[in-house]
């Protein structure tokens, strides 16, 4: 028994299929816009002029360009960075300077990371996603590091993981995203160093 073609069954009209690789493409596009111009003269306009695009292929998938961030910094928590287990503490708060100032000097991500927390101030959407994608994901790794030390009789019982990622990460954010200096040679080394001496205390 034979179909008749006519009887096939056809996808639905307007089911449109996404296609993967112009979703990369104006993923990108949002990254390089947000260094050039910054969140709050970012476009669609212009992510789809930098992608390549139509606007139209911004529209359907993302309603607004707070959607589209929000959706790109929530990709970052789902990739996740293991906590560092060199066993050591220095070790441990080395690594965390090392990948903290990998991120804070990336071209892009040196003008993003400050300018959505600016617009965090502004929009509660904004800062419970990055709680989510940096905040959360430090202060888990901060955890880890801080547990490991007390389990190896290097720091005191009820250490607090805040105040130990404070004193590793805060100076490095100062000095890469506020003063926006480069780093002598030796700095993560020395600042490893130093914010070991102070946790101990």
């Amino acid at each position: 028994m034979t179909t008749d073609p006519g009887t096939r069954r056809r996808a639905p009209a307007g089911a449109a299929v996404l296609r993967e690789d112009v979703t990369d493409a104006i993923r990108s596009a949002v990254f390089e816009e947000l260094a050039a111009v910054g969140f709050a003269r970012m476009s669609i306009e212009g992510i789809a002029r930098r992608a390549g695009v139509g606007k139209t292929a911004v529209y359907r998938r993302w309603k607004s360009k707070l959607a589209l961030v929000l959706d790109l910094v929530s990709a970052v928590a789902v990739q996740g960075v293991p906590a560092p287990a060199t066993g050591s503490l220095h070790g441990d708060v080395r690594a965390v300077l090392e990948l903290a100032s990998y991120a804070l000097r990336h071209p892009v991500a040196s003008q993003v990371i400050p300018d959505l927390l600016v617009e965090a101030v502004r929009s509660p959407e904004i800062a419970d996603t990055i709680k989510a994608a940096l905040l959360d994901p430090q202060q888990g790794i901060a955890a880890v590091v801080v547990r490991d030390a007390v389990a190896r009789g290097e720091l005191p019982e009820g250490s607090d993981p805040d105040r130990a990622l404070d004193l590793i990460v805060g100076p490095l954010y100062w000095r890469l995203a506020v003063v926006r200096t480069p780093l002598p040679r030796g700095y993560l080394d020395d600042l490893a160093t130093s914010a070991v001496a102070a946790l101990r205390s």
